[in-house]
């Protein structure tokens, strides 16, 4: 039984490769393909970018106060 290497991408790859796919007219299957990226690893780092950065809802501010 031989295990595999898990690839890691670097941040900045990840990133590029999300605004490929975002960009282009490309089926998402085929940018991985010709990124040399699992389709489901590339659909992931869209989901995770293409979000909005969660903001902390809950602010407390001293304005009850004046």
């Amino acid at each position: 039984m031989s295990q595999e290497k898990v690839k890691t991408y670097t941040a900045e790859f990840r990133e590029s490769a999300v605004k490929l796919a975002n960009e282009s007219d490309k089926p998402i299957a085929q940018t991985a393909r010709e990124l040399g990226v699992n389709e489901n690893t590339l659909h992931t780092w869209i989901n995770k970018y293409s979000r909005p950065m969660a903001q902390d809802k809950t602010v407390r501010t001293d304005d009850h106060l004046y």
